[in-house]
């Protein structure tokens, strides 16, 4: 289900995430865990309804800015396992 060449950042600038009223305070590990979820749930879809992912590139951008790399590397080895607790 998930493919490593999609997690390859897409090109062009990257910048700094905008402020998400949703996580007013200064930590942002929920914003992270969130844009996550976000990502995947939105390559699940736009896959199973035949579109192209592109929009999905947002939360990617957001989630690889605001998380650790061990994080996204162990929520990635979860869901390939299937112990991943998120619903996506």
């Amino acid at each position: 289900m998930l493919d490593m060449n999609i997690q390859k950042p897409p090109k062009g600038k990257w910048h700094t995430p905008p402020f998400d009223p949703r996580f007013p305070n200064q930590n942002q590990t929920r914003n992270c865990y969130q844009n996550f979820l976000d990502y995947h749930r939105c390559l699940k879809t736009m896959n199973r309804r035949g579109k192209s992912t592109q929009p999905c590139e947002y939360f990617f951008r957001v989630y690889h800015s605001l998380c650790p790399i061990s994080w996204v590397q162990r929520w990635n080895q979860q869901i390939q396992d299937g112990t991943f607790a998120g619903k996506i």
